[in-house]
């Protein structure tokens, strides 16, 4: 064969690999919509935010998340605005009402919903979902396995501490706390404490309820518009002076942007935080 046919073939076989990885590139979403806050903080953690066209009221992390295009709040949203944003894929979440998917459905726009995550575990499953659906699982396995490396540590550092109980309020009307069947269970288990709602299946609680378990620690994170009055819900336990934690100066009040809607990045970080709460030898250099 001459060097010319060599030289044409080789060309052939480069274009047509070309275009098989461009068809490649294009099985994956380029205009993404987000429905809600994790779905908005799990594309950016996969480097993919410049995919993201447009998002929620309520997607304010990273920082980058809050110059995008808003389509409502994450409970009602506007299907004129996302139908505008001309998208090939919208991230629902468990609070998308049914009505709005068939909607932008009806209209051929690839809808995907991600459940509301009950555990660690899960959380990092539905990352890995996210992940093969961007066409970045390698890249959210990565992530996934640095959280877990990391939420390894901190149960290696609170293994032979004393578990301390703990309360950790997410709602204020009604009072409402970390229960089981919720990955804020994870947060106080993993970290080295004990849930005193572990028993309950809702999280719908009492003052009362509260006293008679007498936490060693309460720690508040309340989202959404109930978050400006998080130091009155602290002022309002303090002055409940038979609780040891009250008695002990250990009710914290936390972000709660960290704490109820985590990335796998996001759930190991906040865990580091709250395992200092629980275990403050952690942070005073006197555990061993």
């Amino acid at each position: 064969m001459t060097l010319s046919k060599l030289l044409s073939l080789w060309f052939l076989i480069s274009y047509l690999f070309l275009l098989s990885g461009q068809a490649y590139a294009k099985e994956f979403p380029r205009r993404i919509v987000s429905l809600g806050p994790i779905n908005t903080e799990n594309v950016f953690l996969l480097e993919a935010g410049d995919r993201l066209v447009a998002n929620t009221n309520y997607c304010v992390r990273p920082e980058a998340a809050r110059h995008k295009e808003k389509i409502g709040s994450v409970m009602q949203v506007s299907i004129e605005k996302i139908i505008s944003q001309h998208p090939d894929l919208v991230l629902a979440t468990a609070l998308t009402k049914p009505e709005q998917v068939r909607q932008l459905q009806a209209v051929g726009i690839k809808v995907v919903r991600f459940k509301r995550t009950a555990s660690f575990k899960e959380i990092c499953n539905e990352f890995i979902r996210l992940g093969e659906l961007l066409g970045l699982e390698d890249r959210a396995r990565a992530i996934v396995y640095q959280a877990q490396v990391e939420v390894a540590k901190v149960q290696k550092k609170v293994f032979p501490l004393t578990k301390k109980k703990v309360f950790l309020q997410v709602g204020s009307q009604p009072l409402f706390g970390a229960v089981t069947n919720s990955f804020t269970h994870d947060f106080i288990v993993l970290a080295g404490g004990i849930n005193i709602l572990a028993e309950q299946k809702s999280g719908t609680t009492g003052i009362e309820k509260v006293i008679g378990e007498n936490p060693d620690v309460i720690i508040i994170a309340i989202m959404g518009s109930e978050s400006g009055i998080a130091a009155d819900e602290k002022k309002n336990w303090q002055r409940i002076s038979v609780i040891k934690a009250v008695q002990e100066d250990r009710v914290h009040v936390i972000n709660p942007d960290l704490v109820c809607s985590p990335s796998p990045a996001t759930f190991a970080h906040t865990l580091r935080i709250i395992a200092g709460l629980i275990h403050p030898e952690l942070t005073t250099g006197r555990a061993q």
